[in-house]
């Protein structure tokens, strides 16, 4: 597949004025331009962030009212209920809180509750309001979700139930009528940093609990190696006080980590350093598997077990799940693409709509995504849910998936979601209908370049520049994510040293030099590319730098994104 190469620019002269004041590779601190750091302290925060640049938990609106509420439930010995989504950011801000809450009142009127995926749904549920007035809670506080629970969060009033909501997602016009929201993204909230996770909005509650009551920071601090769990794994920005909690958050997973997490590391084969990747690549889908594959409850269990051998037995659930979840996403995206490639209509239009009775609910989603990174449009994957089919859709970068789905909405039983992702139901007969009534929707609204994958480059640089001291200084930009990513090169008119080759079928094992330096990389599925490398022939590479460890050395090396022939 042809991609756009994108190359980002910086104002030049942030760049020099950056680059005399740090004393740094130009290259470097034009990225940083790009991220919004072009002065010496601001870099300074940025490669050496600091707890005490957190901002003030009082400042978020209602933190006042949430923080009385408690301390009234405690007075009056009411029973709490800490509920949570059943993902990664839903089950950790739950195990944060939960914990916490125990350190300071009686665990007998304590506990928890995760929605199951199939019979309950996304967010606040009336099993959850009901099981709660079963069990005689009359304070609930709802994390990671809650925000758009309107008619739920009134029924548990008239119930005699509070509610604290801990959430993230943007509100609608209507709020609910909840005792307290804790949310940056309220249009009246004047907390500073706006684009914190579920768990993030959890632990500034927790934060404030812990001033209120004069307690060491180090009961509270102790969570942050789930705290940046859930940012890695909700993709939030990556930027203000998440990479400060990611930040501190990683060195804690690396040096004393949640025996949970601690578990998990192990089953996920992981014996060097951490990076926010793996925790994305290896800790995140085990975690969401328990949701997808079976109940999030033991994800939960798994992150307040204090005892070790216990944490690997709930992990060793997970571990599972996620390989059944492995198995299912694996088969339904072959069997997928295998339907797309033999129907030539199918290959042409600028939408895909594909439904199978027997494919799994929990990783419809995952194979949405996984087709949309093949075909690069705007894709809906469902299956039969009871009577009726359900599924979830998935977007392209720029185009509004929500308002799309929302014009098809006369086909639908249901549909929420936002601009990249949605959730959707429609009965069985209207599937034909909403497909076509889609593929017209998006190609008569979507932008042509739109469905052309494209690769943000940072900045050109050349071999000779390519050094140790550039690479240390890139691993002190982590950790990644959204608007702090891995940084991306470009280095035109490098040549094949004649020594390149194709290894397992599939990648290609660079050795490529430009001027008397060489270097060597690898290119993970692009073998489709490897008669580009004609000796004497000029191409251009887009790249990242990385490690690469062998025999016990270890060297730097360029794991290549793209490859095309240079211009003359």
């Amino acid at each position: 597949m042809i991609k756009r190469w994108n190359i980002l620019t910086a104002d030049e002269t942030q760049v020099q004025q950056l680059s005399a004041s740090l004393n740094i590779n130009p290259t470097l601190c034009r990225m940083l331009v790009q991220r919004g750091i072009n002065t010496f302290d601001k870099a300074k925060q940025y490669f050496r962030p600091q707890l005490s640049q957190l901002h003030d938990p009082w400042l978020m609106k209602d933190m006042d009212k949430a923080v009385n509420r408690i301390v009234q439930a405690f007075e009056q010995t009411e029973k709490i209920l800490v509920f949570g989504d059943y993902d990664v950011d839903g089950t950790t801000s739950v195990a944060c809180m939960y914990q916490f809450l125990c350190k300071l009142y009686d665990p007998e009127k304590l506990d928890f509750y995760i929605p199951h995926r199939y019979r309950e749904g996304y967010g606040v549920s009336k099993m959850g309001i009901d099981f709660a007035k079963e069990n005689g809670f009359s304070l609930i506080i709802s994390l990671d979700c809650g925000i758009k629970s309107v008619e739920l969060i009134a029924y548990a009033k008239t119930i005699g139930i509070d509610f604290i909501i801990c959430d993230h997602h943007l509100p609608d016009h209507e709020l609910p009528d909840a005792y307290a929201i804790l949310n940056p993204k309220q249009p009246d909230c004047p907390y500073p940093y706006k684009e914190l996770c579920g768990c993030g909005v959890g632990f500034k509650l927790i934060t404030a609990l812990a001033t209120h009551f004069s307690i060491e920071e180090s009961h509270y601090l102790c969570y942050l190696d789930l705290v940046a769990t859930a940012i890695a794994a909700d993709i939030v920005p990556m930027t203000g006080e998440n990479r400060i909690l990611a930040w501190y958050g990683m060195e804690k997973i690396n040096s004393a980590p949640n025996p949970g997490i601690k578990a998990l590391i192990k089953l996920g084969g992981i014996t060097h350093t951490l990076t926010i990747t793996n925790v994305v690549f290896v800790i995140a889908p085990r975690v969401n598997a328990a949701g997808r594959m079976d109940d999030a409850r033991k994800a939960v269990q798994l992150f307040i077990e204090p005892d070790e051998q216990k944490a690997m037995e709930f992990a060793a659930m997970l571990h599972s799940d996620n390989t059944d979840r492995k198995e299912a996403d694996s088969s339904i995206t072959a069997e997928a693409l295998e339907l797309i490639q033999s129907d030539p209509v199918m290959i042409n239009r600028k939408t895909t709509v594909l439904c199978k009775e027997h494919w799994h609910k929990g990783v419809v989603g995952i194979v949405a995504s996984r087709l949309t990174e093949n075909y690069y449009r705007p894709t809906v994957v469902l299956t039969r849910s009871g009577d009726i089919l359900a599924g979830s859709a998935r977007s392209v970068p720029g185009f509004n998936l929500y308002e799309a789905i929302h014009a098809c909405r006369e086909y639908l039983l249901g549909y929420g979601g936002h601009f990249a992702a949605a959730g959707l139901s429609l009965a069985p007969e209207q599937l034909d209908a909403f497909s076509a009534k889609f593929e017209s929707v998006v190609a008569n609204s979507i932008d042509e370049q739109l469905l052309i994958p494209v690769i943000n480059i940072d900045a050109e640089i050349d071999f000779a520049s390519i050094s140790n001291s550039v690479y240390q200084i890139i691993c002190q930009m982590e950790p990644f994510g959204p608007e702090n990513m891995r940084p991306v090169f470009i280095a035109k008119k490098v040549k094949d040293t004649g020594y390149s080759k194709i290894v397992k079928e599939l990648h290609i094992r660079f050795v490529l030099k430009q001027g008397n330096h060489s270097l060597t990389g690898i290119g993970f599925n692009m073998h489709d590319k490897f008669q580009l490398l004609q000796p004497q022939k000029p191409v251009d590479i887009v790249f990242t730098i990385d490690e690469n460890e062998w025999q016990g050395k270890t060297s730097l090396q360029l794991k290549i994104i793209d490859i095309r022939p240079s211009e003359s």
